[in-house]
Order: C-alpha cells, then structure tokens, then sequence
C-alpha cells in the first residue's frame, strides 16, 4: 500500500516487505516536500530517516518535527530516538578524517536501523601503526564497514585480517587520478581479499543498509 502525494508515492508497506521503512533521500528534494513526506512516515512508524540534508534543509525540518536529531557531518536528519534490536556490533572504520562524512553516514544509518555500533577512524595504511594497534579489537565486531578514499586500501588490509564480513566503501577524497572514486572503486572490486563486499562511491548509507540486514538475518537464526 502507498500513498500517492502527486511528487511522490509514499510507501507505507516497504517495512513489511524488506523489514524496514522507507527512507528518504534528502539530495534533489525540497524541505516542503521532505517534511510532507516525513509526516507520514512518522504517522505511520513513529519514526524517519532522511540522508543527504543540508543545513538549511535541516533547520526547515527541525521546525516541523520536534522529536529530531540532525548531524551536519553526515547530513543526517532523523526522528524518534534509535533502539538496539539486534545482538552484535557494526563497526565503522575510516582511513582518513576526510572520509568522516561518509563513515558517519554509515554509522548513524546502521544505529537508526537497530545496530549497535561503533567508530573507529583515522587508520588508513599510510600509517598502518594505526589499525594494527586495533587488530584484537576488531574481532570483537560482527561486521565492519571499511569507508577510505584515495587508492582504496584500507578494505583489503582489513579484510585480511579479521574473520567478519567486511562491507567497502570507496570515496571521492583523492587528487586527480583518484577520479573521484573510481580508482578506490575498481581497487577495492578487483581486491584479492575474500569476505569483502563493496557498495558505490560515497553509499555510506547502502553499506549501513547491506550490514542491518546481514545482523537482522544472524539474530534471526539464533
């Protein structure tokens, strides 16, 4: 069942299908049409996920929705406070700070959607001192997903290391021959490392989805 509001079909049954709500993709749309079709998603869930929003965009929202949290760096907006529904642990490691707004896309994603979650950034391989100093701890997670730029490393090294399922996140932080992306993103497709998935270029949010279900489906069998 859906509702048509002419600019958009807001799809109430998409919680029942796929085991969560619909969520809104802020980038392209305005703050009118983002709160209208919030309104009926928290009528419906009691809750709401809107990636991609711009300040201002967020302060719109803020006005209409007082229950809300919005994160500047991720460009997060949400409402209704996140609950733990799954036993085990996301956790988000980035290679740089510059990869933040991407890994805390992920982060806040995965923790909206049940997960608890963790963050560990700033261990990229250029100083790989960094994530060896955390190679015990990161067997404590259920899954990590692994956000770098640049050449794309850090998912493979990572991978190698732990044995989780590893979700990669390739960015657009890197000069020119970095392609804004493309070059992590065929890195980290043509790694050698097995247990590794990979998301497009800068999908925080898809990495955050891909890893909810991976711990909804380990606590279902449980």
């Amino acid at each position: 069942m859906y509702e048509d509001l002419g600019f958009s079909k807001v799809d109430y049954d998409r919680e029942e299908r796929t085991g969560y709500p619909e969520i809104i993709y802020g980038e392209g749309k305005t703050a009118e049409q983002i709160t209208l079709i919030a309104e009926k998603l928290v009528e419906r869930h009691g809750k709401v996920l809107v990636t991609r929003v711009s300040e201002e965009k967020a302060a719109d929202l803020k006005e209409a929705f007082a229950d809300s949290f919005y994160h500047s760096v991720s460009r997060i907006f949400s409402v209704g406070k996140p609950e733990k529904l799954y036993r085990g642990k996301v956790m988000v490691l980035s290679a740089g700070t510059s990869d933040l707004p991407v890994a805390e896309e992920a982060l806040l994603t995965a923790q909206w959607m049940g997960c608890e979650v963790e963050a560990i950034n700033d261990v990229g391989v250029a100083g790989i001192d960094r994530l060896l100093s955390y190679r015990e701890y990161l067997q404590t997670a259920s899954v990590l997903v692994v956000v770098a730029g640049m050449e794309g490393a850090l998912p493979s090294v990572v991978t190698g290391l732990v044995k989780r399922p590893v979700i990669a996140v390739p960015t657009s932080v890197g000069y020119g021959a970095h392609l804004e992306g493309l070059t992590p993103l065929l890195g980290m497709l043509t790694a050698c490392a097995s247990g590794m998935s990979v998301v497009n270029i800068d999908n925080g949010f898809g990495a955050a989805y891909q890893a909810a279900l991976i711990l909804k489906v380990a606590n279902e069998e449980k």
